[in-house]
């Protein structure tokens, strides 16, 4: 045997250890990798950090909407409190009549109907400040139930509304039930509603009348919130493509339509509870 020559039987050892070393230590590169990193070029990881960052910008975008929702629903609180004790509105239709009844439906009617249809030409600032006079307005013109209802019946209404309306709305965002396709059949609900509303409280006034007319219109606002619950994510996802400033517009058009279904919802189990005051 040659000097410095190893016996076959140590060689054999010393090459199993190290092939044990290498695989250890590509085990522990493979592991010390994200899962994803196997596929060619990185295109699993650039995959997966777009879609993560697709869905994080949507929820973002949902819950603005929500948001400005809440905002608006806390304003018109307030401004309903405001007025009710300073007696503003009652000193409006005092000085003026009936146009004083008629006025801020009227203006409110014509923001709705403008900020719906100027929605993607306006600025952002425009739209946020609309969609607040709007429901300051409401704020205003609603004050008038603290005179017709009792607060306890005001309360228990507005708790039952928001346990409805967040019930409904989970059920909009997680059902496979596509609502959209329902979109014209409540349109057509809706304006068949005001018809009914205005004919029955002309000819067959009453508290029968008033209930039967209020648990239709609350039905018809519960399948409104589920429909604008899923059209706040469709209308979203439809314009992200246009960018952020898009986004905070659409999402103000969105919050009108979840505050108006929010709104009609009170007001309809404000009626069927009934205990005027």
């Amino acid at each position: 045997m040659a000097f410095g020559q190893q016996p076959q039987g140590n060689n054999a050892q010393n090459n199993g250890f190290n092939n044990q070393y290498q695989y250890n230590q590509q085990y522990n590169q493979y592991n010390a990798q994200p899962q994803y990193a196997y596929a060619p070029n990185g295109t699993a990881a650039v995959n997966v950090q777009a879609s993560y960052s697709y869905e994080q910008a949507e929820r973002s975008s949902v819950n603005s909407a929500y948001t400005h929702m809440t905002l608006g629903l806390i304003v018109t609180a307030v401004v309903a409190i405001i007025t009710q004790m300073s007696g503003a509105y009652l000193a409006l239709i005092q000085t003026t009549g009936i146009i004083g009844i008629f006025a801020p439906a009227i203006i409110e009617i014509v923001l709705a109907i403008y900020l719906g249809a100027r929605i993607h030409k306006m600025k952002v600032s425009t739209a946020y400040v609309m969609f607040y006079v709007y429901a300051a307005l409401m704020g205003f013109t609603l004050s008038t139930i603290f005179m017709a209802y009792d607060l306890g019946t005001i309360g228990i209404s507005l708790a039952l509304c928001a346990g409805f309306f967040f019930a409904l709305t989970m059920l909009g965002r997680t059902t496979k039930i596509n609502m959209l396709k329902a979109g014209p059949i409540l349109f057509v609900g809706l304006i068949m509603l005001i018809f009914a509303e205005v004919i029955l409280m002309i000819f067959a006034p009453g508290n029968t009348t008033l209930m039967i007319v209020s648990a239709i219109g609350l039905l018809l606002f519960a399948g409104m919130t589920v429909y604008d619950a899923q059209a706040t994510r469709a209308m979203l996802e439809q314009y992200s493509a246009q960018g952020p400033e898009m986004i905070k517009k659409v999402s103000i058009l969105c919050a009108l339509n979840l505050y108006l279904d929010f709104v009609n919802m009170f007001m309809y189990i404000l009626q069927l509870l009934g205990n005027r005051d």
